[in-house]
């Protein structure tokens, strides 16, 4: 069974950092498009970060320059470097991958999401 196992939310003052990784657990699939998204209390979900296999990534705008996203393929693991965080950064965050199965199908999985929460 596939499943995507996230790390690394928390409390964290504004200006500070944090990591989020995601890793892809299971058999049988090969990683795709990898990412993350994140919900705030009362608003929908969006896109913070993608990457492809190969390296290719988008950003939402607010995060540019402050977020950096990358992945270990060998790992299926994709990560979420945020500094210079503000407290509008705080909400759930989820992982996000396309996966390509041996079955022939690409499909989408999300992980149960992390907490973050950025202090004034």
């Amino acid at each position: 069974q596939v499943q995507l196992v996230e790390s690394g939310g928390g409390l964290v003052q504004a200006g500070g950092s944090l990591r989020l990784s995601c890793a892809a657990s299971g058999s049988g699939f090969s990683s795709n498009v990898m990412g993350w998204y994140r919900q705030a209390p009362g608003k929908q979900r969006e896109l913070v970060a993608v990457i492809t296999r190969s390296g290719s990534t988008n950003y939402q705008n607010s995060v540019k320059g402050r977020f950096t996203i990358s992945r270990d393929n060998a790992k299926n693991t994709v990560y979420l470097q945020m500094n210079s965080l503000k407290p509008e950064d705080t909400a759930v965050y989820y992982c996000y991958a396309a996966l390509d199965l041996t079955s022939g199908y690409t499909t989408d999985f999300w992980g149960h999401g992390t907490q973050v929460t950025v202090s004034s």
